[in-house]
């Protein structure tokens, strides 16, 4: 396994609005990097990601977004190929890689002081295998490999032990470093370790699912947690602002998000409730919601790094603010905090 160093000294970016100083503001509290599970990679407390995120916002903001990122210390960048849903993307799909990957050219990092994870979402199977669809990924991206890569569960006409044997071979081809799971059951993902363990090859040592104060049940499962604790399986949590309903903005604009015009749906009453407590709790302490929802998945010990994504390199500075504020809250204010949407 080839080392990679440490994200660069943070330089100074600037503020928003041109003036210095940015710089400083992130790098006061510049993320720590911890281990993704068994992988020997060492990934950023935060991770920033991208669904939905570059195609809609302007090249230089996007820009903008990633510096502040590196700037605070994230070494950890999560991309895919998405579906175009603006219909402006000149292909239907994988516009998403090629912003990303001029973006992060843009940006200023060097390949090896970041650490990128992609999905292999087998959609195109059998038509297109596994090595080609990364191959794809990263012709769009414009790299050569990708550190992480995340597997959907496999189609139901290839059994677990083929398709380990093609995940892993992205391994062995040198186009990925680790691999690890979307969407699998902690059962699946137990079984794929018992087939690593008895054919040699690695095992997951990641997952995604959504984790929040209103979506607690993957990472809660015992299962989940044994797999983290047993077979240092890294649990990277994503979705924690449940979609932004628990920021607490659409109570001041009910037509700011994604969320715009659904809160009415019963799906969303929990997010919807939980975050009037969360905003309430956040005032008493004189904290902002977001951060206190973000602080909740980073106290989680099963928790490796949190997801989230940002279009204003503002959003960035906030969310690495989290880490210092669940540093700093009582015993008292952890409990409160826990109790919230269960």
């Amino acid at each position: 396994m080839r080392e990679r160093p440490g994200p660069a000294a943070p330089r100074d970016a600037g503020t928003p609005d041109g003036q210095p100083g940015y710089a400083a503001a992130v790098s006061a509290s510049s993320v720590p990097l911890t281990a993704l599970g068994s992988s020997g990679i060492l990934v950023s407390r935060l991770a920033l990601g991208s669904w939905r995120t570059y195609e809609r916002i302007s090249r230089d903001q996007g820009i903008r977004v990633m510096q502040a990122a590196r700037d605070a210390g994230i070494n950890f960048l999560d991309d895919a190929r998405y579906n175009d849903e603006t219909g402006q993307a000149p292909m239907p799909t994988g516009y998403s890689e090629v912003v990303f990957g001029e973006l992060f050219r843009a940006a200023g990092w060097r390949r090896d002081e970041v650490i990128v994870s992609n999905k292999l979402w087998w959609e195109f199977w059998p038509d297109q295998t596994p090595a080609q669809e990364l191959a794809s990924s990263l012709g769009r991206m414009g790299l050569d490999h990708v550190d992480l890569i995340y597997s959907e569960v496999p189609p139901d006409d290839v059994g677990l032990e083929d398709a380990m044997d093609m995940i892993t071979g992205l391994i062995r081809a040198g186009t990925a470093r680790a691999w690890g799971t979307l969407n699998w059951s902690p059962e699946q993902m137990e079984q794929a370790w018992r087939i690593a363990g008895r054919e040699g090859v690695p095992g997951p040592t990641a997952t995604q699912p959504p984790y929040s104060l209103v979506r607690r049940e993957f990472v809660d499962d015992p299962a989940m947690r044994r797999l983290a604790a047993e077979r240092g399986v890294a649990i990277v949590a994503s979705y924690t602002l449940a979609g932004g309903v628990l920021t607490g903005k659409y109570d001041q604009d009910p037509g700011a998000g994604r969320a715009a015009g659904q809160l009415e749906q019963p799906r969303y009453a929990p997010g919807v409730a939980a975050g009037r407590e969360l905003a309430a709790l956040a005032r008493e302490i004189g904290t902002d919601p977001a951060s206190l929802a973000m602080a909740f998945a980073l106290l989680d010990p099963s928790v490796t790094t949190v997801l989230f994504g940002a279009t204003r390199p503002e959003q960035v500075v906030a969310n690495v603010g989290a880490l210092t504020l669940a540093g700093r809250l009582t015993p008292d204010e952890r409990d409160r905090l826990a109790a919230i949407g269960t």
